[in-house]
């Protein structure tokens, strides 16, 4: 196991604290070959990015948000992991991204929406995590 697979861990951790969904979508989408798992993939991140920017939607803050984020964080860094040996460095570190993406996220969103209306904001922050959990799952399909 690398410091680089730890480090790609925590940063699909702060991409899930951003959208739960990516979590799992990520490298789900990255390294599945079967249509119906990247389908899926793709239908969990799309509602979410569709959910996240419904008024009714709770904070991310909210115990229950933060438990899903947390393990959706740390999840991802079990998949990433799954090649590479025992993944219990990367889930830990996936998790404290998640955290870190949850609590950033949610005082970002509360910086930007002072400044610009909410959906512009909601709409950078999609682009930011999206990016971020590309980046972190780039090769995982040939198991780097």
């Amino acid at each position: 196991m690398t410091s680089s697979l730890v480090l790609r861990a925590a940063l699909l951790g702060i991409a899930a604290g951003g959208r739960s969904s990516l979590g799992l979508a990520a490298p789900a989408l990255t390294a599945s070959r079967r249509r119906p798992v990247r389908l899926a993939a793709l239908a969990a991140v799309a509602g979410e990015l569709v959910a996240d920017k419904l008024p009714a939607t709770p904070s991310r803050t909210i115990p229950p948000s933060v438990a899903v984020r947390l393990a959706a964080g740390a999840a991802g860094g079990a998949l990433l992991a799954r090649r590479q040996g025992v993944p219990l460095l990367p889930a830990l570190a996936g998790a404290a991204g998640a955290a870190a993406g949850t609590l950033g996220g949610a005082r970002w969103r509360g910086l930007a929406g002072r400044r610009v209306p909410d959906l512009p904001a909601a709409l950078a922050e999609d682009v930011v995590v999206v990016t971020i959990a590309s980046l972190a799952c780039r090769g995982i399909a040939a198991g780097r």
